[in-house]
Formats: structure tokens, C-alpha cells, sequence
């Protein structure tokens, strides 16, 4: 590197925004951001995402003093490139559920009919039974949906890998990287991840061409030659920056899933859980080991450290107190008050269903509101029904981690749900363990940031 630049930078690309911070990492310390929003919808050129990149970074400050990146993004996205490196269409974002048939196909197919059996073997194989959410099922249906594009398919990544790239102004494609814990939740990954040269696994850094030929209904040879990131250790480098654009002396870190980067800015340890109430609602726990849950209600991902990160994930978190909120015409600090004013739901259940929901597996549910009479038609029960509903929803996400023989001693509140001050106060009683709330900070592009440290640390500067 021809200078020393005093800073990293952490990237979150969610679902609803990009979010840049750039970090001091003698102190940890934050010393500027800056964000920018994305388009509403599961659908999105991810094109949306590099300009709202560029713009966040702009109200940042720009990456003049930043020596090393590192993007943490939304993780199961499907992003198809042809061999030009153009995006082939929109990518599917982790919520959209079209790909639910397709799911129950491919379980099925991997045992011979049988659901239970299936659901074993990709639990076995990969760490994931299949649900809509996962890539390898977005795959199967642009086979069954949109065979010319699938035709046309040079490389596939996911939402992080794509950023990476593009920071990169490579149109290589060989270029394209990914980590352990995005990798892991693709479908098409093997379970040991950094396991390779057996039979069905590239040994070029842990996919299963098998499972990828499967998905896209495709012969193998046809698959052997599509490109996948590299799948990089946690502080490995993916590469360095556009040169074009002033940042040829960025190193680029592997980047991380957003949850594996939300545990690693918390600083996640053994025996503890976080428990992020955004878009969606994630329990995820660090382990030392793989998990396996034929069930599909768990995903034995990777962390971002080296070690595991077997999660549960709902589909509805944050926007059922949004929904309810909206249809009592209540503000949130009303909402909050009216649910702590009642000393229970008076028998009123919310069932919060309202996007389908992944854990558990019911992609084409709805929301209902059950038990109503006279008595608890009111503000007050409604809002707590929903903060009920809420927490009642996450700890079973939160039981089903436990299952696994994985210990929770300990739960990390997070996300703009957690603000919510009945969601708070009820939380110990209702998840059943004890609640801590960490400081309200970035943690995806936090963690990011971390590792972006890792990597710069790494390096031999002189």
C-alpha cells in the first residue's frame, strides 16, 4: 500500500437501505456515516443497491483515509450474472416466497417422494432443509419459470458478493468472492464448508455442483462450469478496490451475512443468543460445532469468525407492531403505553402471519386476530395481543435453536423492534431467559468494520 490510511469501513446493504460507517480501529470508535435507502419489494435490480451505496458513502465522507472495507449484507439473495458480468434479471430477495413450491420439490425429490426423508438428507448435506428463502430454491424456480434466463446463467452470487465486486470495478468474474456465513446459507453449499475433495464438492472451495445441477435442472457439465464466489476464511482478502475511482489502496475483506456480521459487532460469545427484531425476526446463537436439524426450523450456517451460527429465522418481526399500530391509529410510544396498560390480553391472540411466515414453514399463511368479545375489543388489548404475538413467535424460533443442544443463557435484544418499551418490559417473561439489551448501535456494518480490521491487520504494511 503506497500509505497508511487511518480508518476501516463497515458496509451494511439490508433489505431497506445501505448503511456505510467508518471506524477508528485503535477505539471502535464511529467517527462518521452515512445511508442511503433501497426500493421497497422482494425483487430488485442490484443496480438499487451499488448507487445506494455510492450515496451512502458520499454522506460519509467519502474513503479517502479508509484502508480496508468490508460489506456485510442480506443474505440468500439471488443474483445471476451472464458472461458479460450483466445482471441476467432483478435479483429474488430472502422474502420473497414464490420459490415455496420449488422448496417442497426439491425435499421431496432428495427423498424420493418422501418429505422426512428429504428433509434429512439436506439437512445432512448442506446444514438447511429448503424454504423459499434459501437461493437454491430461487434457482429451481427461474428453471421452471424462466428457463431462457437460466440458459444464460455465467455466474451466480449473492447480494454481499456482488457489492464486493463491484467496489472492486472488476468485470471479471472469476473476481467474485463470499464468506463462510453467507456461503453457508446458499443451499448449494456443503455443511463442513471448509471440507473438500470428496465425492459431490468442489474442491475448489466447498460447493456441491451435484445440488447446483439439481436446482437448475441442468446437466453437470453445464453446471461445473458456472462460476461461484470463492468462499473466503474470515480474514482472508477478497480484493482491493476501483482504482478508477480513487481506491486501488482499499483492501476488501471477505465480507459477512448480515447476521453473522450483527454477532460479530455485538461480540457474541458461547452460551449466548441474539435475538434482532427487524424486517425480519432472527434467533442466532454461536456454536463450535455444525448443526443438523431435519426439521428445517434451524440453519446450521457459519458464523463470520470461524465457528457456527445455527439460526432461526421468522419472516415477520418488527412490522407486526407496524401493521397493528397502523390499524389502531395509535403512534408507538401510544402503542407501547396502551400494551403495557393491560395486565394481559384478556384472551385475544394475535396470529402474526402477515408476509407467510419461515419459521415455522407456512409461506402462504395470513395474519389473524383470535378470541375477540366485547371485553378486549379494545386499544389496550389489541397492543398487547401483538406485542404477545410478537414475542410468543420469536421464542419459539428461540426454542427451536435450543433443540439443537446448543446452550442460551443469555439473549441480545437488537433492532428497531427492540426499542419498543413493552416489547422490553415483557420479553424475559415471555422468551423465558434473560434479556439484555446492548447499546443501540449499526451492528451488521459494525461488524463489518471488525473484520475489516482483521484483514488490514493481516497484511504485511511495509
Amino acid at each position: 500500500m503506497s500509505e497508511i490510511r487511518p480508518y476501516v469501513a463497515g458496509v451494511d446493504s439490508s433489505t431497506q437501505s445501505c448503511k456505510v460507517i467508518i471506524v477508528d480501529p485503535a477505539t471502535g470508535e464511529i467517527v462518521r456515516e452515512g445511508r442511503a435507502p433501497h426500493p421497497d419489494g422482494t425483487e430488485v435490480d442490484p443496480e438499487n443497491w451499488w448507487q445506494a451505496f455510492l450515496r451512502a458513502v458520499e454522506m460519509a465522507g467519502g474513503l479517502e483515509d479508509v484502508g480496508a472495507i468490508s460489506v456485510g449484507g442480506q443474505q440468500h439473495g439471488m443474483v445471476c450474472l451472464d458472461s458479460n458480468g450483466s445482471v441476467i434479471r432483478p435479483a429474488l430477495l430472502w422474502n420473497d416466497t414464490r420459490s415455496a413450491p420449488q422448496a417442497t420439490s426439491l425435499v421431496r425429490e432428495a427423498g424420493s417422494g418422501d418429505e422426512v426423508t428429504g428433509a434429512k438428507w439436506w439437512a445432512d448435506a448442506v446444514g438447511s432443509v429448503p424454504v423459499a428463502s434459501l437461493t437454491v430454491t430461487k434457482l429451481r424456480w427461474l428453471a421452471d419459470n424462466e428457463p431462457e434466463n437460466a440458459s444464460r446463467i455465467a455466474a451466480v452470487c449473492l447480494p454481499h458478493d456482488w457489492l464486493t465486486w463491484r467496489i472492486q470495478g472488476s468485470s471479471d468474474l472469476t473476481s467474485l468472492a463470499t464468506d463462510r456465513s453467507d456461503a453457508s446459507g446458499t443451499g448449494y453449499t456443503n455443511r463442513e464448508v471448509e471440507i473438500a475433495g470428496t465425492s459431490g464438492v468442489d474442491s475448489a472451495g466447498g460447493y456441491r455442483r451435484d445440488i447446483l445441477a439439481q436446482a437448475l435442472l441442468c446437466p453437470p457439465e453445464v453446471a461445473a462450469k458456472i462460476i461461484l464466489p470463492r468462499i473466503l476464511g474470515p480474514k482472508e482478502v477478497a480484493g482491493y478496490g476501483d482504482p478508477a475511482r480513487g481506491w486501488g489502496d482499499i483492501v476488501l475483506g471477505p465480507g459477512c451475512g448480515d447476521n453473522a456480521g450483527a454477532a460479530l459487532g455485538i461480540g457474541l460469545k458461547s452460551g449466548e443468543a441474539m435475538l434482532s427484531l427487524g424486517t425480519s425476526g432472527v434467533v442466532a446463537a454461536v456454536a463450535e460445532h455444525s448443526i443438523v436439524d431435519p426439521s428445517g426450523l434451524v440453519t446450521g450456517f457459519a458464523d463470520a469468525t470461524g465457528r457456527w451460527l445455527p439460526l432461526a429465522c421468522t419472516l415477520n418481526a418488527s412490522r407486526i407492531i407496524d401493521a397493528m399500530a397502523a390499524i389502531t391509529g395509535l403512534s408507538y410510544g401510544e402503542f407501547d403505553a396502551m400494551a403495557l396498560s393491560a395486565e394481559d390480553a384478556g384472551g385475544l391472540v394475535l396470529v402474526p402471519y402477515f408476509e407467510g411466515e419461515r419459521t415455522p414453514n407456512l409461506p402462504d399463511a395470513t395474519a389473524s386476530l383470535e378470541g375477540m368479545t366485547l371485553s378486549n375489543a379494545d386499544q389496550a388489548h389489541v397492543a398487547r395481543a401483538t406485542v404477545e404475538g410478537l414475542l410468543n413467535l420469536m421464542r419459539g424460533a428461540l426454542d427451536a435453536v435450543r433443540a439443537t443442544d446448543v446452550p442460551i443463557k443469555a439473549v441480545h435484544m437488537v433492532g428497531g423492534g427492540a426499542k419498543s418499551s413493552a416489547v422490553q418490559v415483557l420479553a424475559p417473561t415471555l422468551l423465558g431467559v434473560d434479556t439484555e439489551l446492548p447499546i443501540a448501535r449499526e451492528y451488521v456494518a459494525l461488524g463489518a468494520a471488525k473484520q475489516a480490521a482483521d484483514v488490514l491487520l493481516g497484511l504485511d504494511l511495509n
